[in-house]
């Protein structure tokens, strides 16, 4: 069993351990060419723009509730993993550019739905600078990492892109590392 949790360690570290892009790169620079990872966006003062659905709103995003070796976290209706970004504490989105390539955010067109074991009140959206709808849980904007297939749980407790990024519990937190 010991050398199962090795080699788990050993992909974990390969697969999210890159090395650590430039935290006082612009913001915006990633997001047309290759610079390094941006950091949070220099607006502290503003809030996330959050949308309430209108009640015939078509249903959004899935997001579920599913096993890990790190206990049950988030999943989308696919069986990918979902993560949040630490860095984003105050409910907006940081990760942009480079970071967003290898961070898509999950997104939504219509409300997010939580499936058996979550709590819709928990489930909200923020508005990202395209325009584009995020889902968040617990105030958490959420994320897939991008080199991992349905039912891998790679990247928990992982320094990458400008931050730790973490896998989700039930209640909206950040599962322990």
């Amino acid at each position: 069993m010991r050398r199962a949790a090795w080699v788990v360690l050993v992909l974990v570290v390969a697969a999210c351990g890159a090395p650590e892009s430039d935290p006082e790169a612009d913001p915006d620079a990633g997001e047309t060419s290759s610079s390094p990872s941006p950091t949070p966006t220099d607006e502290p003062s503003a809030s996330p723009t959050r949308r309430k659905p209108r009640p015939d709103a078509k249903p959004g995003t899935a997001v579920t509730l599913g096993d890990s070796p790190f206990g049950q976290m988030l999943f989308d209706d696919r069986g990918q993993a979902i993560y949040l970004f630490e860095p984003e504490a105050d409910g907006r989105p940081a990760c942009y550019g480079e970071c967003e390539t290898a961070w898509p955010p999950v997104l939504t067109k219509g409300q997010p739905v939580a499936q058996a074991g979550l709590r819709q009140g928990l489930l909200d959206v923020v508005e990202r600078r395209d325009g584009s709808r995020q889902v968040t849980y617990g105030g958490w904007p959420l994320y897939f990492y991008a080199h991992e297939d349905p039912g891998e749980v790679l990247c928990h407790d992982v320094v990458l892109n400008g931050g730790l990024w973490l896998a989700v519990g039930a209640d909206g937190r950040a599962l322990p590392t």
